[in-house]
């Protein structure tokens, strides 16, 4: 079941030129190491950082929350699989809002597409709960009482 679904457009020139104005200061402060590594060694580093940026509004809608309520951008970080597909890791609060979010005996997967034309970005997050293999439904409302 989808239990969170959010969706953020960014522009490119914006980021742009935030990273041109704040450099390192804005870089660490919303980036990790990894999403920052990835994007610098891009041909299109603000479009890296813009859909990366709009992949951490996205999940914090589909948290519910947005960016509020103790929230910090670095608790939702983007990383890539071999095969280049988008993965959303949530530390911190944002790993706690979650398993809040999430119905006893369900495991939460949190899904993450982007796109870029530039001059936006563009990102979709849907957090579904899986019901967790070998339980039943009435397993699962003897776990929630």
């Amino acid at each position: 079941m989808i239990i969170g679904i959010g969706s953020d457009l960014a522009n490119i020139e914006r980021i742009s030129a935030t990273l041109a104005r704040f450099g390192d200061r804005f870089r660490n402060r919303v980036f990790t190491e990894v999403e920052q590594a990835k994007a610098e060694r891009r041909a299109d580093v603000a479009g890296t950082y813009a859909k990366r940026w709009a992949a951490k509004e996205a999940c914090s809608k589909a948290l519910g929350t947005g960016l509020r309520m103790g929230i910090s951008w670095r608790d939702m970080a983007v990383s890539n699989l071999e095969t280049g597909q988008p993965v959303m890791h949530l530390t911190g609060w944002a790993a706690e809002r979650l398993r809040d979010m999430t119905p006893d005996g369900h495991d939460a997967i949190v899904h993450v597409t982007l796109t870029d034309d530039h001059p936006w970005a563009q990102a979709f997050v849907v957090i579904e709960a899986r019901q967790r293999p070998g339980l039943t439904p009435y397993d699962v409302s003897r776990i929630e009482q």
